[in-house]
């Protein structure tokens, strides 16, 4: 079998499996959407003010949201078995993790995405800054699964694993944040954004070479 068919079927197992845990995909959403339309009613009503913050405030929810999803990545694969199978199998387990990974983004990364500019009304951003918004979470959220992945597959076997999860990748994953987030502001001010933008797409090219990789080593660790 093919990579590219290797890496498809595991997609389609694994958006089946999501779909049918409905729960798991929600829960993130909500979290996102919660946050973000709280900090403007805790905050000052003023527009400089909300205009300044939201930036911040709408990448921080989107990590946290990441992060929330994490615990969900591989579970079903351990309660079932079959994570082991295909650690033992012939298939390449990088392969494999970057599918699953992939699939993780499709089903929390994707829809912060579709969320946000509708949130970011709250805080008064530009158009120039919610587009900026919508390509730095573009660029951005794959990187934050794809470091999380690691997180998840090294706690894989544990239970209640969120707290220590979160120590293990938040200090990964706080360079897409400040990028992120400084990029969004730039754009927002009206200045050029193209640097952190620049930054976010050399971490994803980055994190897709090498993560997978990791990846693969921390469930073997895991399972052993």
């Amino acid at each position: 079998m093919s990579y590219r068919k290797i890496f498809f079927a595991v997609m389609r197992r694994d958006l089946q499996v999501a779909i049918q845990r409905w729960g798991d995909l929600t829960s993130p959403l909500m979290f996102f959407a919660i946050v973000t339309v709280l900090f403007p009613l805790a905050m000052s009503p003023e527009r400089e003010v909300l205009r300044g913050i939201g930036p911040g405030v709408l990448w921080i929810s989107a990590l946290l949201a990441t992060l929330l999803s994490l615990n969900a990545l591989f579970r079903a694969d351990i309660e079932d078995g079959s994570m082991e199978q295909l650690v033992i199998g012939p298939h390449p387990l990088a392969l494999i993790m970057l599918s699953k990974t992939f699939v993780h983004w499709l089903i929390t990364g994707l829809p912060l995405i579709i969320l946000a500019p509708i949130l970011s009304v709250s805080y008064y951003l530009p158009a120039s800054g919610v587009k900026i918004l919508c390509l730095t979470l573009l660029l951005g959220t794959p990187t934050l699964s794809l470091l999380g992945s690691v997180g998840a597959a090294l706690t894989a076997g544990l239970r209640q694993t969120s707290g220590l999860m979160a120590l293990l990748v938040l200090p990964l994953m706080l360079p897409v944040l400040m990028f992120g987030a400084r990029a969004t502001d730039l754009a927002a001010d009206g200045f050029d954004p193209t640097g952190p933008v620049y930054l976010l797409a050399a971490l994803l090219v980055l994190a897709i070479s090498l993560v997978p990789l990791a990846s693969a080593a921390a469930i073997r660790i895991s399972l052993d």
